[in-house]
């Protein structure tokens, strides 16, 4: 697995949990559960991602 990209998407994701937490007042219901649904798998990708790269 290319470490660069996993480094690149980790801190892509973070950031995006991070903007959808400071964010959440100002985001439209109709999307938010399905932006947070989005942001808690990719951040759980990325901690799987971060395992197996250890574990490799």
């Amino acid at each position: 697995m290319n470490n660069e990209s996993l480094v690149i998407y980790i801190i892509a994701v973070l950031c995006l949990g991070a903007v959808l937490i400071m964010s959440k007042d100002r985001i439209h219901p109709r999307f938010k559960r399905a932006l947070a649904l989005t942001a808690v798998i990719m951040i759980a990708l990325a901690f799987v991602f971060i395992i197996y790269s250890l574990l490799a």
